[in-house]
């Protein structure tokens, strides 16, 4: 399924992403600053993803991690910096949320530090109070913590 947007192109295609290029960006991000190269590849092997492109580049991405039935977390969005300005998070937001197998489910989550006007447009709302729970393991792509 692919969706064109001016010079950009959004698919669900796992075969056209660009493993080199998720990877560049995703070791540097603050959410999985570090991050080996072969959990990424896991991590896309598990999830529904969406890339964007300009031509056969990739310029942006998303991954939906669900049981397409009650629960979905949003993952990894990013659009390269170079990108950026040309609505492709709204875009890929807009493709995630009408995305068929995802509808009716009712809870979908995600974390972010500095996005939340946009996950705001698409009624997302900061969770308050403490029912949010997770674990978080300092240093978990050190070499002593990381097993595969």
């Amino acid at each position: 399924m692919e969706k064109a947007l001016g010079d950009y192109s959004l698919s669900w295609d796992k075969s056209k992403l660009d493993l080199n290029v998720i990877h560049a960006f995703l070791v540097d991000a603050y959410w999985c600053k570090g991050i080996p190269k072969e959990v990424v590849t896991r991590s896309i092997e598990n999830s529904l993803c969406l890339g964007v492109y300009k031509g056969a580049e990739q310029v942006g991405f998303a991954r939906v991690i669900t049981d397409y039935a009650t629960f979905m977390y949003i993952g990894d969005v990013f659009v390269l910096e170079a990108h950026r300005g040309n609505g492709l998070g709204v875009a890929m937001m807009d493709t995630v949320m009408n995305y068929p197998d995802l509808q009716g489910i009712r809870t979908w989550t995600l974390f972010t530090a500095d996005a939340h006007r946009l996950y705001e447009k698409f009624g997302f709302e900061v969770v308050e109070g403490n029912r949010a729970m997770r674990r978080k393991v300092p240093n978990p792509y050190k070499l002593d913590n990381y097993s595969s």
